[in-house]
């Protein structure tokens, strides 16, 4: 299995379709469809090998498929985090903490940013209450969802909006 496959697995597992709803992650009561297809996932994977402002960190299993992934990637002193994924059957066991803090260190110490921000799907209380826990703010801030674009989902419900967060890191 390639990289880029192992990532969409995993990430669709997580977050869409009947396997997601084994997790606290699930997205699938929002939205259908995929969360990242292959060639997303495959231009990641290109970026992280290519650029120095992508990293998609990867927790792989013996079976060359993932545990779990987390997307970085740098403007200026600022790190922007998404995609944080944990296999449906490992979560509520400290993976997401872990990696969270991971990605942390692994961009304070790589970029030395002085920032790190996230955006969260507004209706998603307990994962804006997970991070908030961790030590991120909402910003105030929020960012139109892309309503429109299959490539990151097929809306359930109407008037979706994203809530930016961040967290100081230095």
């Amino acid at each position: 299995m390639t990289e880029a496959a192992a990532l969409t697995t995993l990430v669709n597992s997580a977050y869409r379709g009947e396997s997601s709803e084994k997790g606290w992650t699930t997205e699938s009561h929002l939205l259908g469809g995929q969360r990242i297809d292959e060639a997303k996932a495959t231009s990641l994977a290109a970026a992280t090998a290519n650029s120095k402002d992508t990293k998609v960190l990867v927790w792989p299993h013996e079976d060359g498929s993932l545990e779990a992934c987390v997307l970085l990637e740098r403007h200026g002193d600022l790190a922007y985090l998404g995609m944080l994924t944990v296999n449906p059957e490992r979560q509520n066991g400290g993976w997401g903490r872990e990696m969270l803090a991971q990605a942390e260190a692994w961009a304070v110490a790589e970029w030395k940013v002085e920032k790190i921000e996230m955006t969260v799907i507004s209706v998603r209380d307990e994962l804006i209450a997970w991070y908030e826990r961790r030590g991120y703010q909402r910003t105030g801030e929020t960012r139109p969802f892309p309503m429109a674009d299959a490539a990151f989902g097929l809306p359930k419900v109407p008037h979706l909006e994203f809530v930016v967060m961040e967290k100081l890191v230095k």
